[in-house]
């Protein structure tokens, strides 16, 4: 859809969200937020003063749609123009050559089981002293000498 076919009556049936989707599709580039809202304004005969009274309200409608991206020093793009793309094999090229992704994975997994099984060791053997501690040995003799 162009902007400029886009008679006065469907634009004002528009969200000013849609219509900064469309200009900034239509531009290729990225633009700052008072020139996307300038250029709305401006195609709905809003006025100068609407556009000092609504350009917040414009600002955090496009912070909070996800179809844009704000860029450096205040400008804004189409989501879709800033898409990264991460590649397995060039993640696994940054490894050492005889490091496979997958040999680490594997070595992280036994480290953490092994980790585990140590702990809970430790906290076993730790209990069982703590049980012992109080244990008094009494020799049958003992209570013969002695009164209880």
């Amino acid at each position: 859809m162009r902007f400029k076919t886009i008679n006065k009556e469907e634009l004002e049936t528009m969200s000013f969200d849609d219509i900064a989707y469309i200009i900034l599709n239509e531009k290729g580039k990225k633009m700052k937020t008072n020139d996307i809202f300038k250029i709305i304004c401006d195609e709905l005969n809003l006025g100068e003063k609407a556009f000092e009274n609504q350009i917040a309200d414009f600002f955090t409608l496009l912070a909070t749609e996800k179809r844009f991206i704000q860029l450096e020093k205040g400008y804004w793009d189409l989501r879709i123009n800033h898409t990264a793309e991460v590649s397995i094999k060039e993640l696994e090229n940054e490894l050492d050559d005889d490091v496979s992704l997958e040999e680490l994975e594997m070595e992280e997994d036994e480290e953490d089981s092994d980790d585990f099984y140590s702990a809970i060791d430790d906290i076993e053997d730790d209990e069982k002293d703590d049980d012992l501690k109080n244990l008094v040995i009494i020799d049958e003799g003992y209570e013969d000498d002695h009164d209880l």
